[in-house]
């Protein structure tokens, strides 16, 4: 078998992996970019691209049915499902190709379609050809779990990437899950005309959230026609007459839900079952995420992982930030580590759950003595002009450092409030740099300073 040997080699053309690429063939390195499926991985073709395309479409179906609270009718509204995935589509192949297109306009880079396997240390096997290089850089990403349901091989389910492909409206979704991903497309489906009902094995919704913020959620959804099973202990499917029966509970006696469809939402899996890993040393977890240090180094000499695939991060901004850590130690000579970044994400139904550092229950479990503020949308001039008043502000704060532990913004913008306070942590700041701080009026930005003016001891 022929091999040929290059400088670095990226295996996954996801979000880490193409701005990998790019700084390897800036510094002069021959570089090959090996993909096994779509250019953008998960974030632009079965993740955020997607997703808040549609979640943009049912934002503007939902104010249109509200148009009476703003002065206006326009009489019947019908959702064009086709129209809708045809506009996500589009928006989709768009990103994609801009990948490709980056990808293949590299100097000195090569592009290979196809699956990517390790024979032996520093050596990748694809298309029945095998390629050397002593840095070479996974970016696999992951996929849904498809869980060990009673049942579950007997009926048809969905998964987040193949819901996005339905050219009609569900009769009835039954999601499976009530984490982030399950939320986001409760919502969203329910916005398009769907009824929808989420079963969730735990008590409340979003485990990592405080309860408050999990209520506010629920309530929010709950407002909107959104049915929630909490509790269920004893999950099964099997056929039904007309759709798909979604056990519930232990008892022989329990009738379950009925749904057209179900949306099995219930966490993600790294692809890493077969790159064989074995074969070149490189060490993963008991979940199957590849093992890293501070700078996404395997265990294995000159292989990193990023993204997904290292269970560092499940997000796009973590899979970037890899990216960012990975060429400062390589090339910068600047020693970014894992460990310096700050938890931030966002649960992106509307009104969006913005959310830095810890909670508050963690914060309480610190030890340390706190400073806490908490404060209802309805204050917000600009949500109450807006009509969106749902939700609050909140955030702790160490009482001796004076700086910031952790905010969560359940509101109007609340995704990109938010970052006014993670960007004041970053910098190690107290937080009176934003409480003594002047911002404009009216934006939502401008109650964050009197957030931080109310903080009381914990």
């Amino acid at each position: 078998m022929d091999t040929e040997s290059f400088d670095a080699i990226v295996v996954g053309a996801g979000q880490a992996g193409p701005a990998i690429a790019a700084r390897c063939s800036r510094e002069g390195l021959k570089t090959a970019v090996i993909e096994g499926h779509h250019f953008g991985g998960t974030c632009v073709n079965v993740g955020c691209v997607p997703t808040k395309t549609l979640v943009a479409s049912a934002r503007a179906i939902r104010l249109a049915q509200r148009g009476a609270e703003f002065g206006f009718d326009i009489g019947g509204l019908r959702v064009d499902m086709a129209r809708v995935r045809a506009r996500k589509d589009a928006i989709v192949m768009k990103s994609r190709a801009g990948v490709e297109a980056w990808m293949r306009g590299l100097k000195g880079a090569e592009v290979i379609t196809g699956h990517a396997r390790f024979a032996a240390p520093a050596t990748l096997e694809v298309n029945g050809h095998r390629l050397q290089a002593p840095r070479i850089f996974l970016n696999v990403g992951g996929r849904p779990v498809r869980p060990a349901l009673p049942g579950i091989d007997a009926v048809p389910t969905l998964d987040n990437a193949s819901v996005m492909e339905l050219d009609a409206v569900p009769e009835h979704l039954v999601i499976v899950g009530g984490s982030y991903i399950g939320l986001e497309f409760a919502q969203l489906m329910r916005r398009l005309g769907a009824k929808v009902t989420v079963v969730e094995r735990m008590a409340h919704l979003l485990p990592r959230e405080d309860e408050d913020v999990s209520d506010a959620i629920r309530a929010i959804l709950e407002a909107e026609g959104v049915r929630f099973e909490l509790g269920a202990e004893c999950l099964s499917l099997a056929r039904a007459d007309g759709g798909i029966l979604v056990g519930a509970a232990c008892s022989d006696g329990s009738e379950g839900i009925v749904g057209s469809h179900v949306l099995l939402a219930v966490g993600r899996q790294p692809n890493t079952d077969d790159l064989g890993l074995e074969h070149a040393g490189i060490r993963t977890d008991e979940r199957g995420y590849i093992e890293v240090d501070e700078q996404c180094r395997s265990s294995a000499e000159g292989v990193w992982a990023v993204g997904d695939c290292n269970g560092r991060g499940a997000f796009t901004h973590t899979a970037w930030n890899d990216h960012e850590i990975v060429v400062a130690n390589l090339f910068d000579a600047d020693p970014r580590r894992l460990g310096d970044r700050i938890p931030c994400y966002a649960l992106f139904i509307d009104p969006a759950l913005g959310r830095v550092g810890m909670t508050e229950t963690q914060a309480r479990a610190s030890g340390k003595r706190l400073l806490h503020a908490k404060m209802s949308m309805q204050r917000v001039g600009r949500a109450r002009e807006a009509g969106e008043t749902q939700g609050f502000m909140k955030v702790v704060v160490d009482a001796d450092s004076r700086q910031l532990l952790g905010a969560a913004i359940l509101g109007l913008n609340g995704d990109e409030v938010v970052h006014s306070l993670l960007d004041v942590m970053a910098a190690r700041q107290p937080y009176t740099v934003i409480s003594r701080a002047m911002h404009i009026h009216p934006t939502v930005s401008e109650l964050v300073p009197t957030l931080l003016q109310q903080l009381r001891p914990a």
